[in-house]
């Protein structure tokens, strides 16, 4: 059950591992949450992601009318397929909608990415993510961290399956194929290392007039080009805010998969709101600044690979413009599993 472009990459190491398993046959159910073809079309060409059995074309709306959209969506797919399992990727409403459909028809959900918390109530996917924990049956877990979330909630034992983090799969899988097809450095106009890449979408950033004055504020006084794939809908803020982009500022189209690595690998420093780009920015081994008050990925606070601005944008300008964090090419340490998570997903749904 996928819906929106962090869950494509995530499907795409488990699919490669299911196609391989003698005995696994794979439906995959695309919800339409990103429905725009370059938030989705281009993922499935890049990353050979099978095309879906179903695509359910729901999207666009307010987070409830999604929601219940695609649960009546769903419920039909899983009435005519009848599946041994349901499985769910992250925190979005596609993946509530995935389960609360399965559950109700007594069907097992399996949920990838399971056990993380910002303790944000505030945060739509934190409500996704917590739901989704307390009504799964097999919850396949990233982290230490998120084991302990788990238990501190109750849910322990066999149901739990620490398997690792599929980004990093993801990473290692496409990181070289990256290299040799992605041309995107040469098209926007910047030099390795010599760049920061942003990447913002979240409501609480772009919805608050206050918030995106003072992200764009921040930006217009880096020392080095910001290179920033826009969101649809945050240029459409943009605009109705009466805002202007910072000259020096890069604003692309959304790319694909494959070059965002390449933006990611070679950029000086990363700044965003996302939660995936916070790990690929520490797989690439580049500096992470999060526009955020909160992250799931607490392990790259304590490591000091990210840095939690929150709303302070005084301080982000002043990150942009002085001298930015560094990573250490020394270090080596990885809290994300081995490599193998599909692998291990595979293995836990097999029982």
């Amino acid at each position: 059950m996928v819906g929106a472009r962090p869950q494509f990459v995530k499907a795409a190491v488990v699919s490669r591992e299911l196609a391989a398993t003698p005995g696994a046959r794979e439906t995959l159910v695309h919800t339409g949450q990103h429905f725009d073809p370059g938030m989705s079309d281009v993922f499935f060409g890049e990353l050979g992601i099978p095309e879906p059995a179903f695509h359910l074309g729901v999207g666009g709306g307010t987070h409830g009318q999604n929601t219940g959209r695609m649960l009546e969506a769903i419920e039909r797919v899983l009435l005519e397929r009848r599946p041994d399992w349901v499985l769910v990727y992250g925190d979005t409403d596609s993946t509530l909608a995935g389960t609360l459909a399965a559950v109700k028809l007594h069907i097992p959900v399996a949920h990838v990415e399971a056990g993380l918390r910002s303790f944000n109530r505030r945060m739509p996917e934190e409500i996704n993510r917590v739901l989704t924990d307390h009504a799964a049956s097999l919850l396949l877990v990233p982290t230490e961290t998120a084991v302990r979330n788990l238990e501190a909630e109750g849910i322990r034992g066999e149901a739990v399956r620490m398997v690792g983090d599929v980004m990093y799969d993801a990473a290692l899988i496409y990181g070289r194929e990256a290299e040799q097809r992605s041309g995107v450095l040469a098209r926007v106009g910047v030099r390795p290392g010599a760049y920061v890449l942003a990447t913002i979408h979240r409501p609480s950033n772009t919805d608050d007039v206050g918030n995106l004055r003072g992200i764009l504020a921040a930006m217009a006084a880096s020392r080095l080009p910001v290179v920033w794939p826009v969101h649809p809908r945050t240029r459409r803020r943009i605009a109705e805010f009466g805002l202007e982009i910072p000259p020096a500022v890069h604003a692309i189209e959304p790319v694909g998969y494959l070059d965002m690595i390449k933006l990611e690998r070679h950029a000086r420093a990363i700044a965003t709101d996302s939660g995936g780009v916070q790990k690929e920015a520490f797989f690439h081994r580049v500096p992470c600044l999060t526009l955020r008050r909160e992250t799931e990925w607490v392990e790259l606070v304590e490591l000091g690979v990210n840095r939690l601005l929150g709303e302070d944008w005084s301080a982000f300008g002043a990150a942009l413009a002085g001298e930015l964090p560094e990573f250490s090419p020394l270090d080596d340490r990885q809290p994300y599993g081995r490599g193998d998570a599909a692998l291990r997903i595979v293995r836990a749904l097999q029982g």
